[in-house]
């Protein structure tokens, strides 16, 4: 976690963080620029550099962290990506997560398919440098993973994105993490639309 979310955290009273969100996400960029848009009050974001199995051990560690100092979360969630990690280290991931009580906001291949999905529905997986021209495509601009303006970008399509993640999760029965394309962002992100309209 860096200086400006040391500031951050150090700025929130105990009393003012409860009941509130702890995302951490895997990407140091992308996925904590993204969710910093929202501007949910209370809620603390980590980018990492973490992946899989390492992203959920740290999340637990966090989360006990903040225990310790009486900071209470009412919700958790970890970002994370599928990308070229073996089937098991995923398995597992998935499996701790839901031990701990941790909510996934989960993508397979990549998160940029959350920002596709502002504009199609996707029927077939993507690589990686498959999303990026593709995105250069659709924002008519070059797509940068430091980008701090997605949020404000997609705002106007994100309805369309949540229908479109809920059609992906439909025909993902029964659930299975490793199916592409597939993404449970969306549940963060109604999460955290709730939580601005209180």
């Amino acid at each position: 976690m860096g200086s400006k979310e040391n500031r951050f955290e150090r700025s929130i009273s105990k009393k003012e963080i409860r009941n509130s969100f702890l995302i951490v996400c895997e990407g140091g960029k992308t996925e904590p620029n993204y969710f910093k848009g929202f501007r949910v009050p209370r809620t603390i974001i980590e980018g990492t550099g973490m992946n899989t199995v390492s992203l959920i051990q740290y999340t637990i560690a966090q989360r006990e962290k903040y225990r310790s100092a009486q900071i209470h979360f009412n919700e958790v969630w970890c970002v994370l990506d599928r990308d070229s990690f073996p089937a098991p280290a995923v398995a597992l991931a998935h499996k701790m997560a839901e031990q701990h009580g941790i909510n996934l906001a989960y993508s397979n291949e990549s998160f940029e398919l959350w920002y596709y999905l502002h504009f199609h529905l996707l029927e077939t997986g993507l690589g990686r440098k498959d999303y990026i021209s593709k995105l250069n495509h659709l924002l008519g601009y070059k797509y940068s993973k430091s980008s701090e303006d997605m949020y404000r970008s997609l705002l106007l399509r994100q309805r369309a994105a949540i229908r479109h993640a809920k059609q992906l999760e439909l025909r993902n029965k029964p659930i299975n993490p490793l199916k592409c394309p597939y993404t449970t962002v969306h549940k963060l992100v109604e999460v955290l639309n709730e939580s601005l309209l209180k």
